[in-house]
């Protein structure tokens, strides 16, 4: 088993636990934590389990920017219509950096006779 994916389940049940102690203590009440905490899981298990490539590097980072932008829409503090780009330009970021970073292909994305 590749080393990180032997994190992946206990990282889901902390995440899980983290989740239903945000909703009972109701910290930051009107934030939907199972929504927000599960974009911020994809992006930590991404990284986790896949581990630092041209994929890993454009989504872990996507989901943890999108995970926040959630929490601060859900708070007032940031305007549905600016989210979007927001997350738009990160994605445009994220994206320059797997450019100029050498960073391997995943396996997944290579051709067979590589």
């Amino acid at each position: 088993m590749k080393s990180g994916k032997r994190f992946v389940v206990p990282v889901l049940i902390i995440l899980f636990g983290i989740t239903w102690l945000l909703n009972v203590l109701q910290i930051i009440p009107g934030v939907d934590w199972i929504w927000t905490v599960g974009l911020a899981a994809v992006g930590i298990l991404t990284l986790a389990a896949g581990g630092l490539n041209k994929l890993t590097v454009v989504i872990g980072p996507f989901f943890l920017a999108a995970a926040l932008s959630s929490i601060l829409r859900q708070t007032g503090r940031l305007a549905l219509q600016h989210e979007i780009p927001i997350l738009v330009i990160v994605l445009g970021v994220l994206l320059l950096v797997v450019q100029i970073v050498k960073l391997p292909m995943p396996a997944i994305l290579k051709p067979d006779n590589q």
